[in-house]
């Protein structure tokens, strides 16, 4: 449909403009004075127009939405909400206050579709970037049920668990990722410089060297030699990585890696179990079917693998088997998770175990990643060691054995 660009003036007598995306002018007049706006001036535009008169070096340079400028959002307008504000004007209230020039022009857009005619899920939906496939379902299933500012609280609680445990995870890596940077750092300056200054003074002694030694030679010059094509097959291989990732089946097979990999998988499996279990609460009580609810908790579980797997209890569920059985059948949930899947749907309490197997969850991934750093201590000084260890003894045993020749012939 064609968009037209209108003036018009509220009951106030204030001045407003924007687009309207509309079959023809009439349509736009009609929807302009059912919202209580006489217009002024419409006209054929062939796009919106832009909410910043900022050129593109603007565009480029200022800050993008944030995680926490979406959480904020979902805060603000569930307050707004329910004291009874209307819609359009919460979220023209909240375009006039935002910091972000990014998300005002988001939100400008949304009141924008909101005037043409769409609902409000189907004109978040036109952001991807800023609202997450959960996001947009969640107020989908909000304008169902007439329950959005419940569904914006609840939709707020989970933004911060998400958000909270991504700030754990940085911080744990922290120190880990820190010290493994300064050991690629070293080993890159001691073959490039060190052993090959060392390995000039070796030659002049015309001995036989130690394997340790020979290795270490040998190495250094291998990397002098080809550290070019080596940071060309590193660059080939990180793209390669990314881009087969990229592909519904690497990332499938990516994501069921990630569940077995040491020190970590443990808690990415918890994370999965703890997001599953409070997205499926939210949609259950949010009045979700059950069958619904699936399929939108199969897209928010940030794991395609387990997501593939949710959507299998969904067909199941579908041709009227249990959600036990189904669950079962998959093999990825944890025994704690069955059982209350099993108590839940024999008693109805399946949202509110859910709730309870999210928060424990919780409470287990903040633990295992508070401890993350200090089980990777260990590992990082043992390589940090057996690096120093394999340096000494390549470097000081042929002076050492040098010198031990020398004192015998003196």
């Amino acid at each position: 449909m064609p968009f037209f660009s209108y003036r018009a003036r509220n009951v106030r007598g204030e001045m407003l403009q924007g687009v309207i995306e509309s079959s023809d002018s009439g349509a736009v007049a009609d929807q302009l004075f059912n919202t209580g706006v006489t217009p002024i001036e419409i006209s054929l535009t062939r796009r919106p127009v832009s909410v910043s008169g900022e050129g593109w070096w603007g565009r480029l340079t200022e800050a993008k939405v944030r995680p926490i400028d979406v959480q904020l959002f979902s805060r603000q307008l569930y307050t707004l909400l329910k004291a009874g504000v209307p819609i359009m004007r919460g979220l023209a209230g909240l375009q006039e206050s935002s910091t972000n020039k990014a998300f005002s022009r988001v939100l400008k857009d949304l009141r924008e579709s909101l005037d043409s005619g769409r609902e409000l899920s189907a004109a978040m939906r036109r952001h991807p970037d800023v609202f997450s496939a959960f996001y947009t379902n969640m107020v989908r299933v909000g304008e169902t049920t007439g329950r959005l500012d419940e569904v914006f609280l609840r939709l707020f609680d989970h933004l911060e668990f998400e958000r909270g445990m991504r700030d754990r995870i940085k911080t744990a890596l922290r120190y880990p990722t820190f010290v493994t940077i300064a050991m690629v750092v070293a080993m890159g300056v001691i073959n490039l410089f060190v052993i090959p200054a060392f390995a000039k003074v070796y030659a002049g002694f015309k001995a036989d060297l130690p394997i340790m030694t020979q290795v270490l030679v040998a190495t250094s010059n291998f990397m002098v030699h080809n550290w070019l094509a080596m940071l060309a097959a590193l660059v080939i291989a990180i793209v390669g990585f990314r881009f087969y990732i990229g592909t519904p089946k690497g990332r499938y097979n990516w994501d069921r890696i990630k569940l077995r990999l040491p020190l970590v998988g443990d808690i990415i499996t918890k994370g999965t179990m703890a997001r599953f279990a409070r997205s499926f609460a939210l949609s259950s009580k949010s009045g979700v079917p059950i069958v619904q609810g699936l399929s939108v908790v199969a897209k928010t579980v940030d794991n395609t693998y387990i997501g593939g797997r949710i959507e299998q209890m969904r067909d199941g569920v579908e041709r009227g088997e249990t959600i036990f059985r189904t669950a079962l059948t998959t093999g990825v949930f944890t025994p704690v998770v069955m059982q209350m899947l099993a108590v839940g749907e024999e008693t109805g309490e399946l949202d509110t175990l859910l709730d309870e197997i999210g928060g424990m969850y919780e409470r287990e991934v903040d633990y295992e990643i508070r401890n993350l750093s200090a089980r990777i201590e260990p590992i990082l000084i043992t390589c940090l060691g057996a690096m120093v260890l394999v340096l000494a003894l390549g470097v000081f045993l042929p002076i050492w054995d040098l010198g031990k020749v020398a004192i015998s012939k003196g």
